[in-house]
């Protein structure tokens, strides 16, 4: 299989060349020879699919786009049809990132973004055959519709990116301020504590689960009250919980709690193991406010198993 490069690597390859020359600003060829040598590389070990993809790069936000508002318009016209290509763009656009994960041999997303487009695929084909027959995918394509609409545009516009991760920072930082923590902000979005520093991502500002609970809660059916009370309820727990988490990694880290490790261990081990506690936690208190999500998600599970009158 080739590796797609996105243009922004070759990008950085020849910036981080460029970079290395004299003050002088003395451009001789070696830098820019290693760089170019590099670029080769790349365009040598996986000629077709790099200049295919470059081809095709511009496209993939777009087919995010269009089955985003494919989605959310078969869902309040409540048309099936619609909601076909919805599904089978969403699947190309997850399809599109995989090579990139390659390209960073990051094979957990490459796993887990393979998954989501053969979902997404499935999904159009059991739509396309069942149509909006069950309620399940009605408020299938709505959920998927609002997530994505309250995910994507802090993931694919900077700005929204930057202040979110930003305000993220700020909160986590003032925070543990005010708890007598002696907290340096050393950038909009770097904090150090002790002499260690520690980077916020979007990862870090808890978007992904907020859109998810959105989603899920804003189409499903039931009383608006009971809706937003499970909306209000899960969003700022989990945004809370985060802050928190955000809070203890640095801590963890900067005061080096658990050895050389601390970062990793505080990370990738306490917090996630805390995070998923905290979201099962917070899953069980939106069904008890919306036992409606409950039962639709159980319909959904019955519904998306292949019957015989189901055809490729």
């Amino acid at each position: 299989m080739g590796i797609i490069m996105h243009a922004a690597e070759i990008e950085i390859i020849m910036l981080r060349a460029i970079s290395n020359l004299t003050p002088s600003n003395d451009l001789s060829p070696g830098p820019l020879q290693d760089a170019a040598d590099k670029c080769k590389q790349i365009m040598l070990n996986k000629p077709v699919v790099f200049l295919g993809w470059m081809m095709l790069d511009w496209l993939v936000p777009y087919l995010l786009w269009i089955s985003l508002t494919l989605l959310l318009a078969s869902a309040l016209t409540r048309i099936s049809r619609i909601a076909v290509p919805g599904w089978a763009l969403f699947a190309f656009f997850w399809f599109g990132q995989i090579d990139h994960y390659l390209a960073i041999e990051d094979y957990f997303n490459v796993a887990l973004f393979s998954a989501a487009g053969l979902l997404s695929f499935y999904m159009a084909w059991m739509v396309m055959n069942r149509k909006f027959s069950s309620r399940a995918f009605y408020w299938a394509s709505y959920a998927a519709a609002v997530c994505g609409i309250v995910y994507f545009p802090f993931a694919e516009i900077s700005a929204l990116q930057m202040g979110l991760i930003g305000f993220t920072t700020q909160i986590t930082a003032r925070t543990l301020q005010f708890l007598s923590v002696p907290v340096i902000m050393e950038s909009w979005n770097i904090m150090s504590l002790n002499g260690r520093s520690v980077q916020i991502i979007l990862a870090c500002t808890a978007i992904e689960s907020i859109a998810l609970f959105a989603g899920v809660i804003l189409s499903v059916q039931a009383p608006l009250i009971r809706k937003l009370a499970a909306l209000a309820a899960s969003t700022l727990s989990i945004y809370l919980l985060n802050i928190m988490r955000n809070g203890f990694v640095l801590m963890a880290y900067g005061w080096s709690w658990f050895g050389e490790g601390s970062f990793d261990i505080a990370h990738n081990i306490i917090a996630k193991i805390g995070s998923t506690i905290a979201l099962l936690a917070i899953s069980y208190l939106v069904f008890l406010l919306l036992p409606e999500l409950l039962s639709i998600i159980d319909d959904l599970a019955a519904e998306i198993k292949p019957r015989r009158g189901d055809t490729a």
